[in-house]
């Protein structure tokens, strides 16, 4: 039983792809739309596989970080397929290894309900965005729907062993870590969102 985060995602590397094949279908046009907004040098934030890495525009500028070395392994195939300047780095997202204002735009895709302290990576990300730069995020969160949010806590109780958190308030964490929200769309009722928000 994988005891670290690291540990946790190189063992689901082997069937994340099985595991996150419905995205496409249901939300890729979303993913492409958001995807559009890039601007400048970009940060994406736990590439996994490089599944959406198809979304990008082309001669994109992406540098794509992991915490797991076989998630990355396995993204270098379709990072060489997607065109544009992609560069893979192994790092934890709660550390990042870069200096503060380095990146234009900062892009997640149901990340930060994995990351294990996900306001101190917010504020990661926070750091190395310039003053004027971006965070656009594709995540899913908790409900506010009652019995809904309840069923989705008792689910976490479960799902945060194998893979994420369905719990997160991913909006107030963004706020807390001292973002400003632009934007905020549900795209599937109120648990799959995105999210914009500026330094």
């Amino acid at each position: 039983m994988p005891v670290t985060a690291r540990e946790k995602w190189d063992w689901l590397s082997l069937t994340y792809d099985l595991m996150t094949w419905g995205e496409d279908w249901r939300q890729g046009g979303e993913k492409r739309q958001l995807f559009a907004k890039i601007q400048g040098r970009t940060l994406l934030v736990s590439v996994g596989t490089g599944n959406d890495l198809k979304y990008l525009p082309p001669k994109c500028n992406l540098v794509a970080i992991d915490i797991s070395p076989r998630m990355i392994e396995r993204a270098r195939t379709k990072a060489s397929r997607a065109g544009g300047n992609i560069r893979l780095v192994l790092t934890d997202a709660q550390r990042l290894a870069f200096a503060d204002q380095t990146f234009d735009t900062v892009l997640t895709v149901c990340t930060f309900c994995s990351i294990p302290d996900p306001v101190q990576g917010l504020q990661e990300v926070y750091r190395v965005l310039k003053p004027d730069g971006r965070l656009l995020m594709f995540e899913h969160v908790r409900s506010k729907i009652g019995l809904f949010a309840l069923f989705l806590d008792f689910m976490t109780f479960l799902t945060r062993r194998f893979g994420p958190d369905l719990n997160r308030d991913t909006v107030s964490n963004v706020l807390q870590a001292g973002f400003r929200l632009q934007h905020e769309a549900n795209v599937y009722l109120d648990i799959v969102k995105i999210i914009e928000a500026a330094k």
